[in-house]
C-alpha cells in the first residue's frame, strides 16, 4: 500500500513514501551502502539481500562506491525469489564529478545501469556541484594522483540529465551536496525543463540544515540526509579529532528518556523534520534496530533540545576541493 507523506505528518512506517515535484514517491527511508575500500564488496550485496526482506525500498548507490555490480545483483537476487518487484523498489545512481561533460553524462548512467543489470534507475543525482577532470584522481584513495579541477558547467550537466529523462533511462533526477546560491542559480536556469526532485546532503544532529530544507521546501524540493548518524568515521573522507556524535551527552540522555539507542533517535530527530533518511549498515541487528525508528515520536521540547545541538558541523568536507569555484561548503548553506 502506498502511503504519502503530508506536512506535519507524524504517522509514518516504512512504507511511507514522499511525493516528488515531478509526481514520483520515494520512500522516506532508505539504505545507504557506501563503504570503505577494505571492506569486501560481497558484504553491501548480502546486507542489501537482507534489508529488502526486512522491508527497505529505497536503496541510495552511487558509481564512485565501486559496488553497483554487486548492490544490482542483490536487488536482482530479490526480484528473482518474489520478495520485490522491480518497481518496488526505489535506487539511487549518482553521476561522478568526471563524468560532468554534457556528452559523458549519458555514458555514465549507462554504464551504471550496465553494472546493476537494470532497465532504468529512479532517481540519478550530480554527486556534487563540482567538475573534476579524468585526468586526474577519480577517488580519494588514488594516492598517487590528485584531483584535477575542470570547469564544465553545472547547467550543461543538467541539460544532459533531462535528456537521460526524457529517454527513460531514469525516472527523476536531482543533485547532491548543492548549497542554497547554486540551486537558486539551476533552477533559474533558462529553458529548465524539470527541476531537481531532491538535493542529498549530509544532516544530523550536529547539521540540521534548517535554512537549507526551509529554502528547498519553498521551492518543493525534497532534502535527502545522508551521514544520520555523524559518519563512519572513515579515514579518507572524515577529521577523526571530530567529536564522535553517538557519544553526545544530550543526545544520549534524550535516547534514555525514549529507552531508545542514541542511533535511533538521532535517525527519528532527522525524520520527524520531514526530511528522508538514509540509514547505513551492513548488520543486520542495526538494520531491524533502524526500523524502530517509526515506534516513537520525540516531544517537541525534546526535538528543540536536540535542535540546540546544531554546530554547523561537516564530517564530510572533501577539502581537498575547497579552491574549486564551484565548491558548496563556503556558503552559510
Amino acid at each position: 500500500m502506498l502511503v504519502t507523506l503530508a506536512a506535519g505528518d507524524m504517522s509514518y512506517n516504512k512504507d511511507t513514501r514522499i511525493t516528488l515535484n515531478d509526481g514520483n514517491t520515494m520512500p522516506i527511508l532508505g539504505l545507504g551502502t557506501y563503504a570503505a575500500p577494505d571492506v569486501p564488496k560481497s558484504v553491501g550485496e548480502e546486507a542489501t539481500k537482507i534489508a529488502i526482506e526486512l522491508g527497505y525500498r529505497h536503496i541510495d548507490c552511487a558509481y564512485i562506491y565501486g559496488n553497483e555490480v554487486q548492490i544490482g545483483q542483490a536487488i536482482r537476487a530479490k526480484i528473482a525469489d518474489g520478495t520485490v518487484k522491480r518497481e518496488e523498489i526505489f535506487y539511487t545512481g549518482k553521476l561522478w564529478c568526471t563524468y560532468f561533460s554534457p556528452e559523458l553524462v549519458r555514458k555514465a548512467l549507462e554504464k551504471s545501469l550496465s553494472d546493476l543489470q537494470l532497465d532504468y534507475l529512479d532517481l540519478f543525482l550530480m554527486h556534487w556541484p563540482f567538475s573534476l577532470k579524468s585526468a586526474g584522481a577519480e577517488r580519494h584513495t588514488d594516492s598517487n594522483k590528485g584531483f584535477i579541477y575542470d570547469n564544465v558547467d553545472f547547467l550543461s550537466t543538467w541539460e544532459a540529465l533531462e535528456a537521460c529523462k526524457d529517454a527513460g533511462l531514469v525516472k527523476s533526477i536531482g543533485v547532491s551536496n548543492f548549497n542554497r546560491r547554486q540551486l537558486e542559480r539551476l533552477l533559474s536556469k533558462p529553458g529548465l525543463k524539470y527541476k531537481p526532485v531532491c538535493n542529498q546532503v549530509e544532516c544530523h544532529v550536529y547539521l540540521s540544515q534548517s535554512k537549507l530544507q526551509e529554502y528547498c521546501k519553498s521551492k518543493d524540493i525534497v532534502l535527502v540526509a545522508y551521514s544520520v548518524l555523524g559518519s563512519h568515521r572513515d579515514k579518507d573522507w572524515v577529521d577523526l579529532s571530530s567529536p564522535v556524535l553517538l557519544e553526545d551527552p544530550v543526545l544520549a540522555n534524550v535516547a534514555a528518556k525514549y529507552n531508545r539507542s542514541p542511533a535511533e533517535v538521532a535517525m527519528r530527530f532527522v525524520l520527524q523534520k520531514g526530511i528522508v533518511v538514509l540509514a547505513k549498515s551492513f548488520s543486520e541487528a542495526r538494520l531491524k534496530q533502524n526500523l524502530g525508528v517509526f515506534d516513537f515520536e520525540i516531544k517537541e521540547e525534546d526535538m528543540k533540545t536536540l535542535d540546540g545541538l546544531d554546530k554547523n558541523l561537516h564530517y564530510g568536507l572533501f577539502k581537498e576541493l575547497r579552491e574549486h569555484p564551484e565548491y558548496p561548503f563556503h556558503d552559510e548553506y
